[in-house]
């Protein structure tokens, strides 16, 4: 996949706490920022899908008393916030 360079108007407090999250996470901005616009992308695809008629082949997985669902999503959340420096 190429690489394009782009111009954005963000806010200015956001975009320094964004840069010192890259720092800490001794990452990239633009990798943390690609990643970042990359699961936006995939949560707003996966929120259309129907999968009322897919079979379930296999049973919900049970974490101390906790659902597998409610735990990935826990995590999901905690990543995203991780990402964008809440």
């Amino acid at each position: 996949m190429g690489k394009v360079k782009t111009s954005v108007y963000l806010d200015e407090e956001l975009w320094e706490e964004f840069k010192e999250l890259a720092q800490r996470e001794k990452s990239e901005v633009s990798r943390l920022l690609e990643e970042a616009l990359m699961n936006y992308l995939i949560n707003e695809v996966l929120k259309d899908v129907d999968d009322s008629g897919v079979p379930l082949w296999f049973e919900p997985l049970k974490v101390k008393g906790e659902s597998s669902e409610k735990l990935v999503r826990e995590m999901r959340d905690d990543r995203e916030k991780r990402l964008l420096g809440y």
